[in-house]
């Protein structure tokens, strides 16, 4: 079965997105291999809201070749032909989707839906880049009110830029 993995940039201070949304506090690595990232996804799983920001700023955080697929109650799937929308039995669908054929599901963006997948048991790991940067207000990791989930590091990184990866396993 393919392994739904949380994929994200957070501030030090447990931020994926500043107080209005902005993202432009997170600084790219080159040492960070993007495609060797890609390589162990085939399907980017996000919420409504992710969705409609990577749009808005030119489809930034779609990537080619992957699958999309959407979780929302209010996007019509025959007005964006060329992603999946998922809205309704949610867990019934992602349990479909993981039992395809393929690569891991990269969970992507928004801390809604972490929130609601990892309370549904479906989240099997998490993956943090901490980048140097105190934000003091935004969008939090895993907004309240949520449940405490047990994780185990299974992986990090620090880089010459002070950015951190982290990589752990959920244990349910």
């Amino acid at each position: 079965m393919r392994c739904i993995r949380y994929g994200v940039a957070m501030s030090l201070d447990a931020y994926i997105a500043g107080p209005t949304g902005e993202c432009d506090w997170i600084i790219m690595d080159p040492e960070i291999d993007f495609a060797e990232i890609y390589s162990h996804f085939d399907t980017l799983l996000m919420g409504r809201r992710t969705f409609e920001y990577a749009m808005s700023r030119g489809g930034i955080g779609l990537v080619p070749g992957m699958e999309t697929v959407v979780v929302s109650r209010t996007l019509r799937q025959q007005d964006y032909p060329d992603i999946t929308v998922i809205s309704e039995n949610l867990e019934e669908a992602l349990n479909r989707l993981r039992a395809k054929p393929g690569k891991d599901i990269w969970l992507f963006g928004g801390g809604s839906l972490f929130r609601s997948l990892l309370d549904a048991r479906l989240v099997d790991g998490v993956e943090v880049t901490v980048i140097p940067v105190l934000l003091g207000g935004g969008i939090p990791l895993l907004p309240p009110p949520a449940k405490q989930a047990k994780l185990r590091l299974v992986g990090n990184k620090t880089y010459k830029t002070g950015i951190m990866g982290l990589e752990y396993a959920v244990e349910y």
